[in-house]
């Protein structure tokens, strides 16, 4: 039985177990939003598609806390490396306002005891894997984190495939964890009076083995263990984000950036400001020769971040990007508590 706009079959079942209700009006204008939103859906590209259903989550559960993840302050505001560097280059500095972050590249000692270089870690993968590591130490409240019993249910969390051989997404996330596991961490801070810069490995321990299956035949860590200085300053400094968000922006390290690093400024400003684009492409613009092609990938990124948060207190202007202070509620987060 086909009623006007309503065609799915489920949707049809619901209206017609309905229909000799008093409610039966109301049910059919019900149905008839939910066949015009899943048409709306159907439209869209895949990751537009992804943005959408994203939107509505958040809208349902405003401040869900069993959603809520971690990343240090630090890494929301100084990121890591957007594309991969060659195996030559050893160090990455990225600096914000007053702040910066240095990666060092390191090595990974094998079970026959030959010390192996890894790559800097960079792209997406590590920073989700960082998000991940940092939330796990602040739920389990200590910083031992158990890595292969929770890899391949985080890699479907965040909506990846989870597949093996040398191109299998298993491989590009172990990948990420030996560099993140070797690197050595620089994070410096300073007024025009005096500086402090800390140095570091973000990991104390590593505990690697050799698989032995022919897919995955690479060195990867099973524990980590986050070094005291760093687990004492992630305790008292991690920044809360929510999975659902993450999940739209998990293909693209630039809007990863982008989601953190507002989740961190927009509710710190005491009045509306703007940064040059100068600023955003020091922040934002690795990767990019000319400043023309980053400010039009970084619009199309913003309306990306606006496609979930439509409320987002930001616009775009000749002179760069103007933001206006917002509570954490417009990120979809709970109230921070006093101190951060």
């Amino acid at each position: 039985m086909l009623q006007g706009e309503i065609r799915d079959a489920d949707l049809l079942a619901e209206l017609d177990a309905a229909l000799d209700t008093a409610g039966f009006a109301f049910k059919k204008m019900e149905l008839a939003q939910k066949q015009a939103a899943r048409d709306k859906l159907s439209g869209l590209s895949r990751d537009a598609r992804r943005r959408e259903v994203v939107r509505r989550n958040l809208a349902e559960t405003p401040n869900d806390t069993e959603d809520l993840r971690h990343i240090h302050s630090v890494l929301a505001m100084c990121g890591l490396p957007y594309s991969r560097q060659p195996l030559a280059v050893r160090e990455y500095e990225r600096k914000q306002g007053r702040m910066s972050l240095v990666v060092e590249a390191g090595k990974l000692r094998d079970p026959d005891g030959n010390r192996i270089e890894q790559p800097l870690p960079f792209g997406p993968k590590a920073r989700l894997l960082l998000m991940h590591l940092c939330s796990e130490a602040i739920r389990q409240k200590g910083p031992t984190i158990e890595v292969a019993d929770s890899l391949t249910g985080f890699i479907r969390d965040m909506g990846f495939p989870v597949t093996g051989g040398t191109k299998g997404t298993l491989r590009a996330f172990k990948e990420q964890i030996n560099a993140l596991a070797a690197c050595k961490l620089s994070v410096g801070m300073w007024d025009g009076r005096h500086a402090v810069e800390y140095q570091g490995m973000p990991f104390s321990k590593i505990d690697v083995w050799l698989p032995t299956s022919p897919d995955q035949m690479m060195l990867w860590p099973s524990t980590l263990t986050f070094s005291m200085d760093f687990y004492t300053t992630l305790a008292k400094h991690a920044l809360p984000i929510r999975a659902e968000a993450v999940r739209a922006f998990a293909g693209s390290a630039r809007k990863l950036d982008m989601y953190f690093w507002f989740n961190y400024r927009l509710h710190r400003l005491k009045e509306p400001t703007t940064l040059s684009w100068n600023a955003l492409a020091d922040q934002f613009g690795g990767g990019f020769d000319r400043q023309r092609a980053f400010k039009a990938q970084f619009a199309d990124d913003l309306n990306d971040i606006k496609d979930v948060f439509p409320k987002l207190p930001v616009k775009l202007t000749d002179e760069g990007m103007e933001l206006s202070p917002a509570g954490p509620d417009l990120l979809a987060l709970p109230p921070m508590r006093k101190g951060k």
